[in-house]
């Protein structure tokens, strides 16, 4: 079974940085698009960034310049650098990838940014 376990999340303060880890297991990995996605409190769910299994990404307009997403095929793991971070990008942030009849989702994990 699909499993993602997000890890990384934590208070950091405005200006800071921190880095996000997916790790996966259940899924051929190397094969999958997978993405970051965050919610913050009285808010839809948001798509962040987007890696493709060919390394292709995509950030939305709010954080780009400042994230970084990444994967490590030989590891299972995808990565969210965030830099320069800002007290709106307080938000549980949820690991994601599609399976052929599901979507995947991990448990998220708290990023709190303090001004």
């Amino acid at each position: 079974q699909v499993q993602l376990v997000e890890s990384g999340g934590g208070l950091v303060q405005a200006g800071g940085s921190a880095r996000l880890s997916c790790a996966a297991s259940g899924v051929i990995f190397s094969w999958n698009d997978m993405a970051w996605y965050r919610q913050a409190p009285g808010k839809q769910r948001e798509l962040v960034a987007v890696i493709t299994s060919g390394g292709r990404t995509n950030y939305a307009d709010s954080v780009k310049g400042r994230f970084t997403i990444s994967r490590d095929n030989a590891k299972n793991t995808m990565y969210l650098q965030m830099n320069s971070l800002k007290p709106e990008d307080t938000a549980v942030y949820y690991c994601n990838t599609d399976g052929r009849l599901l979507s995947y989702w991990g448990q998220g994990t708290q990023v709190t940014v303090s001004s």
